[in-house]
């Protein structure tokens, strides 16, 4: 393993949650360096998590460990994973969807199904709510030190059998490029797409300068319409104008120059928000 572990949640830093997480998995082994994505994840919004999981992964080495705990069902039936990434990295998470970005993106090689009953902090038997401190810390700590095998987690579990949340994929049709909302830059408003660069490009034939008509949707029902220019970067337009550009996980983003587009507009984003651009 690499010997790092990275972990996310919607917790917040309120409390003692996260330290109680960091408490044990150096009580695994001081030899792993613990970081964090963030513990700022929208409560219990999965697909947030899965998105942040897969805007991030791809920068840390193969062998880190991701804990990522956004798990409503905590304590119920729903499964406890271990899963290893076609790209070398692991993720324990709950069995909920919250891998459903990285599965897209990246590949998932093999999943395993953590044997609770086994694999779990010693004297948190008679804890259902702690998921994140008693099973995700703990085994991912044990696995970042090289204390517990991959296989030594619990069973197999097929790669195509894990939950995973509906996506709007990208498509163009008649004219009209289409897509999902996947997440807000959460300190500045802009919306980020899951329209990649190189459909952006190479397929709709988009070039610096145009201008589109751009339409957002939530639930099917016209939310905004504008129409916006495409642009390198923020400072090509004046303050208070938006503009299409591509954000930092290369996709195609739309903002306010020194605004708050989602506020702004009453947008915002996730499953249930599209966007439909076409050329003006």
């Amino acid at each position: 393993m690499g010997k790092y572990l990275v972990l996310q949640t919607d917790f917040g830093r309120q409390d003692g949650a996260v330290s109680a997480m960091y408490g044990v998995a150096y009580g695994v082994s001081d030899e792993i360096t613990v970081a964090d994505l963030t513990h700022g994840i929208t409560p219990f919004n999965i697909f947030e998590g899965s998105f942040r999981l897969a805007q991030t992964v791809k920068y840390w080495p193969k062998g880190t460990v991701f804990v990522s705990v956004i798990d409503p069902g905590v304590g119920s039936k729903r499964l406890s994973l271990l899963a290893k990434l076609k790209t070398g990295q692991y993720v324990v998470t709950p069995d909920n969807g919250t891998l459903t970005h990285l599965a897209l993106e990246y590949g998932i090689e093999a999943v395993r199904v953590i044997d609770e009953t086994v694999n779990r902090l010693p004297g948190s038997e008679k804890s259902a709510t702690f998921h994140g401190r008693d099973i995700y810390a703990y085994n991912g700590a044990r696995l970042a030190a090289g204390l517990m095998t991959f296989e030594a987690v619990g069973r197999e579990l097929n790669p195509a059998d894990i939950v995973t949340l509906p996506t709007h994929l990208p498509e163009i049709i008649d004219g009209k490029l289409t897509g999902n909302i996947d997440i807000t830059d959460v300190n500045f408003g802009s919306l980020w797409s899951n329209i990649p660069e190189h459909i952006w490009t190479e397929e709709f034939k988009a070039q610096l300068g145009d201008w589109f008509e751009v339409r957002i949707y939530h639930q099917a029902e016209l939310q905004y319409s504008n129409k916006i220019q495409y642009v390198k970067t923020f400072s090509d337009v004046h303050p208070g104008e938006s503009l299409i550009y591509i954000d930092s996980v290369y996709t195609v983003g739309f903002a306010i120059r020194i605004g708050n587009f989602a506020t702004a507009n009453h947008v915002t984003a996730g499953p249930d928000w599209s966007v439909e651009i076409k050329r003006v």
